[in-house]
């Protein structure tokens, strides 16, 4: 998800999370400064929501106490310094084990859906932030604008493989495999469009 302009003045970690529950704009919180999210786009949305939806049908029908979770939940990553951020979709393994209800520190996979504006700052600053979570087994980037999975474990030293339409993708810290195609349902781009037409010939 974008961020726009960060609000100059450095503010405390209690003071940011008191502020969030009262401000109608999300900020993600680094460094002691507070960035400002912008909106996403109908196929931005359509991906999170196949995403959460796929991994929480599979978590039902295996009886999983994992759980995945939107936009609108923050994940707390505490190195040298705290950061908060809210990624498109988290999962976590251990739903109760938690210091408050409005963050996750125990983030087993982040995925984050990329555009234009994020590409750059999701796979290099945010992509070592993230890596910091002690938690983390796999982090996550779908691009929105053609079919392409890239998924990094921490198991092969965060090295990443990608995925395309006609393959499937396996969560391997959650044991999951969902389509490639099923993970891009409804999104339009042209590749999308593509495969399905010829799909259907």
């Amino acid at each position: 998800m974008p961020l726009v302009k960060k609000i100059e003045t450095k503010i405390s970690e209690k003071d940011y999370l008191e502020g969030e529950l009262l401000s109608e704009v999300r900020h993600e919180f680094i460094d002691g400064y507070v960035y400002a999210m912008a909106g996403t786009s109908i196929n931005h949305n359509r991906i999170a929501r196949n995403v959460s939806n796929l991994l929480e049908n599979e978590f039902i029908k295996t009886e999983s106490h994992c759980e995945s979770f939107l936009s609108d939940m923050k994940v707390k990553e505490s190195e040298e310094t705290i950061k908060y951020f809210y990624p498109d979709v988290l999962v976590t393994c251990e739903p109760d084990d938690s210091e408050s209800e409005y963050y996750i520190n125990s983030s087993i996979i982040i995925i984050e859906v990329l555009s234009e504006s994020t590409r750059k700052y999701d796979l290099t600053t945010k992509k070592l932030y993230y890596f910091n979570i002690p938690t983390l087994e796999e982090y996550v980037v779908i691009e929105q604008e053609f079919c392409r999975i890239e998924v990094f474990r921490k198991k092969d030293n965060w090295n990443s493989i990608s995925y395309f339409l006609g393959d499937e993708v396996t969560f391997e810290s959650i044991n999951v495999t969902l389509s490639v195609e099923a993970l891009y349902r409804r999104v339009d781009n042209k590749e999308m469009l593509n495969f399905l037409k010829d799909k259907e010939e």
